[in-house]
């Protein structure tokens, strides 16, 4: 028979090993337009934040900008993934990335009776960007991250509230760049020397070649991984980030599907989790 006061209680060590730690959380695909995903995500991120984690949102919004371009009779182009940004995108993008979405998510998390502010990376200068240069095509103003200042972050994580931050950048002389949100959620984590950075998917996490859940990863193992075929695709950037993320301080990274109903809780609060670990050998624990 189950018993939640047993779970409540196995619950506990990891409130106290994660107690004041900071965790980054990347947040995207179905879990940002289903409305009963979004009502989850928002409850797990108050409970974090009220057990004593610091949970710091970075969140994409590509569909609802290529929404918004769509209405305005505004071609969207695309290069290997990424959108090319030219003054008009880049306009629509800071209008949908740091207005509507932003504002959107802070509402969720609020409503469910978390402290959400809602800031994009070019307050504070928070994320000072670089143009990102490709041989064969320019992409306009969309960014590589150059460098983060966390100062806010942390101020705002030790008064009480969960930063929501949008994916934009600046440059010195005050131009703003589109970047990608998964490179400003591992810039961050890297800046804090974050816990955990997870990362909100559509998928169950890395699969292997028969379509089964790989639980945990070692880092060393991720470049066989993508040289005999078995990590391919979108896969590949996100596991190569995780590893650079681990190497420079970041104690873990995790892979989850958030359209699973509180599968951050369930990836956090128990032994087996719900997606794939990505860690380094001497910090297993």
């Amino acid at each position: 028979m189950f018993d939640k006061g047993d779970c409540l209680v196995e619950v506990l060590p990891y409130i106290k090993r994660f107690y004041s730690k900071t965790v980054v959380i990347k947040y995207g695909g179905s879990a940002m337009i289903d409305p009963s995903l979004k009502d989850s995500f928002s409850k797990d991120v108050a409970l974090l934040k009220y057990v004593g984690i610091n949970p710091i949102i970075v969140h994409g919004g590509g569909p609802e900008i290529g929404e918004v371009l769509k209405k305005l009779n505004m071609e969207s182009k695309f290069y290997e993934g990424l959108r090319i940004t030219d003054e008009g995108t880049m306009e629509v993008v800071v209008m949908v990335l740091a207005g509507k979405v932003n504002k959107e998510i802070v509402l969720q998390i609020n409503k469910n009776g978390g402290k959400a502010v809602g800031i994009s990376g070019v307050d504070a200068q928070i994320i000072k960007a670089k143009k990102k240069l490709l041989k064969d095509v320019d992409l306009g103003l969309v960014g590589d991250v150059d460098h983060v200042n966390p100062t806010i972050l942390t101020h705002l994580s030790q008064s009480g509230y969960i930063p929501v931050v949008s994916p934009i950048g600046v440059d010195d002389d005050g131009k703003r760049y589109n970047i990608n949100a998964d490179s400003v959620a591992s810039a961050i984590a890297i800046s804090l020397r974050a816990e955990k950075l997870i990362y909100l998917t559509d998928t169950d996490g890395v699969l292997d070649k028969d379509g089964k859940l790989i639980s945990s990863i070692e880092i060393n193992q991720i470049t066989h991984l993508i040289n005999d075929g078995t990590i391919t695709g979108g896969m590949i950037p996100k596991l190569l980030s995780a590893k650079e993320a681990i190497e420079k301080g970041v104690g873990k990274v995790h892979i989850i599907n958030g359209t699973r109903l509180h599968s951050l809780l369930e990836e956090i609060f128990t032994q087996e989790g719900v997606g794939s670990q990505i860690y380094a050998q001497n910090r297993e624990s």
